[in-house]
């Protein structure tokens, strides 16, 4: 969409306009970072649907997805399995290494990743990749090695942005909106 792409400077279009594999961290990007304990010791945590349905639209358009988190959850387990979300890597310590991994399986290039991460096991998978970003909330040397900075706090539909910004730079998001979902082209 025009108003998606005008938000944007030319050499993120670029880079967004190569993507196939969408990879990011869980908590603090697809969560607000907190996690929740009751008194049973069981964890809770609060994902944006936006998100979600994002997922589905993208795996739906033939885009990988794949999640990389330093923490074993159930509850991220569970979410990523819902979302049947093509690869999730719980527990790592070595996040950069994880990507390569799949990078080399599914013979995809660097410039054809976009990284979503928050925090210091990040850094490395965001200089990297083709489109590095992070959330709005993420610390200041996180901010200093994305190509993106989202105006989405973590939990607040990070994932959802980068995907409308891939998508129109794709020329998808206006096909996908005029198409499935019937959108009049009218409507401001």
């Amino acid at each position: 969409m025009d108003s998606i792409i005008s938000l944007y400077p030319e050499y993120i279009l670029a880079k967004a306009a190569q993507i196939k594999l969408i990879a990011f961290d869980v908590d603090g990007v697809l969560t607000d970072g907190g996690i929740i304990y009751d008194d049973n010791h069981l964890e809770y945590k609060k994902f944006h649907v936006r998100d979600g349905q994002m997922m589905v639209v993208l795996r739906n358009l033939g885009f990988r997805l794949c999640a990389i988190t330093g923490r074993e959850s159930r509850v991220v387990k569970d979410r990523m399995e819902e979302l049947k979300v093509d690869f999730h890597y719980h527990g790592v310590q070595d996040k950069l290494g994880v990507l390569d991994v799949v990078r080399k399986k599914h013979k995809l290039h660097y410039h054809e990743i976009a990284y979503l991460g928050d925090d210091l096991p990040d850094i490395k998978p965001i200089s990297i990749s083709g489109l590095g970003v992070t959330p709005a909330d993420a610390p200041v040397y996180v901010k200093a090695q994305a190509d993106l900075v989202t105006a989405a706090k973590g939990g607040e539909g990070v994932l959802r942005e980068v995907a409308d910004l891939i998508l129109a730079s794709q020329g998808l998001l206006d096909k996908l909106l005029f198409e499935k979902y019937y959108l009049n082209e009218n409507i401001h």
